[in-house]
This record gives structure tokens, C-alpha cells and sequence, in this order.
């Protein structure tokens, strides 16, 4: 606890909104997506699929393959705990889909399906975009199915099995426009999805990392990856890192409040 209310304080004191922007790519993305509203019919799909899952009182056995959880005690959980616990934030669903919507992507991968909620974000954004998701544990897989089932997230495909087996399938030979981390927050695997990924990424493609801030260990990550050759503008928002490959652009790191 205390890291992290150490973190978000050295957050607050380097963060900037708009005005400290002096990159029109940023400026126009933070004014014309980060504090945009989102769109009310968006909202009211994603608050559906959230009371869906909030009642559903299943309970499954969860094989975690990442960091683990800091809050549950057993891998056995109910599907609505998992979704209020694990599950994105309407602040983040939010952005997520704000996001999705601005840059308009065609190819969407996410990597860490859990029960679908995150991925429902993305879809309601962009519901003409291809999704493919990645899930390492077949129940929450399971339980992320029936969810684009019940909506009719008809653009979605999820893929089971361990991420180090399944995600070079996806990189191979294809391009990615965004590339949504929220799988594993350890430290080398994330640095070895990224490398993956990078196979897949072109000038335009944007990458988000979840829980940049989570651990000293993700920071250290968030460095790395910001300092990469191929990496040209990186936003800081705390609890999501951006990046962006757009040779065109000096290299610059901002940091700024959402």
C-alpha cells in the first residue's frame, strides 16, 4: 500500500494535463479522446454486460498464470467477484473505448481475456474492428465466451493457452494496430510480449500496458520499454502506459492526469 501511495504521489507531482503538451499528436489525442465524454449509448451497453456478469453467482476454478492476485485467497472464485475484483474499471472501460473509437483500428489484440470485460470495452468501441483475445485459463475463457454470445460481440475471437505458445501465432506475418497488455504483470514476460509484439507493430499501432505503477518491478518494465529504439512517444496515466511507434515524432515521454 505504501508503494503505491508513494508511486501515485511522484505521479502527481511530474503530471500535466493539456496545457503541457506541446506535441499536436498528444495534444489533439489527450483534448480529443482523453478528456472527451464517452458516448452515452456506449455507456449503457457497457453497464449491461457489467450487471450480467455482477450476477452471475458461478462459481469456477481459476488458473492463474501471472502475478496472482493480491485479493483472492483461492483459485476457486465466483464469476461476480471476479468481475468486481479483477475486472476493469469504468474509468478504464471508459478510456478503453474512447480509444477505440478515435483511432478507428482494424486488428485488435488483447492479451488477458479474464471474463470478458475489458474485451466487451473494446468491441462497444469499435464493433467493426477483428478482436482476438488471449486467455490462459479455460473457465474464465469459458465464462468470457458466453458474455460475446449474450451481446453479440460478434468480432471477437478468444484464443486459450499459455500466452508464450499462442501469441507468437498471432505475430507471425500480420500487422497489429493496438495491442492491449493486461496478461501478466511480471516483469520479463511482459518485456517478452512486447518484443513479440513488435513483430506485429507498424507506424501507426499503439500499445497499452496495464499497471505500469502496480510494482517497482513494472516500473522498471515501463522504463525499459520507453527507452526501446523503436519506441517514439510514451504517455504515463499512472495506471495505464502508452506507446507509440511513429517515426515521424521526436522521441518525448509524457506523463498526464486523466
Amino acid at each position: 500500500m505504501w508503494f503505491k501511495i508513494k508511486s501515485y504521489f511522484h505521479f502527481l507531482i511530474k503530471s500535466t494535463n493539456q496545457h503541457g503538451v506541446h506535441s499536436p499528436f498528444v495534444y489533439h489525442l489527450v483534448t480529443n479522446c482523453f478528456y472527451k465524454k464517452t458516448n452515452t449509448s456506449h455507456l449503457k451497453i457497457f453497464k449491461k454486460v457489467k450487471n450480467w456478469l455482477h450476477l452471475n453467482k458461478t462459481t469456477i476454478t481459476v488458473s492463474d498464470f501471472g502475478k496472482g492476485s493480491k485479493v483472492f485467497k483461492s483459485n476457486q472464485r465466483k464469476v461476480a467477484e471476479i468481475a468486481k475484483i479483477a475486472g476493469i474499471s469504468n474509468k478504464k472501460a471508459f478510456l478503453l473505448m474512447r480509444i477505440c473509437t478515435y483511432f478507428n483500428f482494424e486488428n485488435i489484440l488483447e492479451i488477458g481475456t479474464s471474463v470478458g470485460l475489458g474485451t466487451a470495452a473494446i468491441s462497444i468501441g469499435n464493433n467493426t474492428a477483428k478482436i482476438t483475445t488471449l486467455e490462459g485459463c479455460k473457465n474464465t475463457a469459458a465464462v468470457a465466451q458466453k458474455v460475446f454470445e449474450q451481446f453479440n460481440f460478434n468480432n471477437i475471437k478468444c484464443i486459450v493457452g499459455n500466452f508464450d505458445n499462442t501469441l507468437p501465432l498471432i505475430t507471425k506475418n500480420k500487422q497489429l494496430d493496438l495491442v492491449y497488455f493486461d496478461g501478466n504483470h511480471q516483469k520479463e514476460p511482459t518485456l517478452n510480449y512486447f518484443n513479440e509484439c513488435l513483430k506485429a507493430a507498424h507506424n501507426n499501432t499503439v500499445f497499452i500496458f496495464d499497471d505500469i505503477n502496480w510494482t517497482k518491478e513494472m516500473q522498471e518494465t515501463w522504463e525499459i520499454i520507453k527507452n526501446h529504439p523503436k519506441v517514439s512517444v510514451t504517455i504515463d496515466t499512472y495506471f495505464w502506459g502508452f506507446v507509440f511507434f511513429r517515426k515521424e515524432q521526436k522521441k518525448e515521454h509524457f506523463t498526464i492526469r486523466i
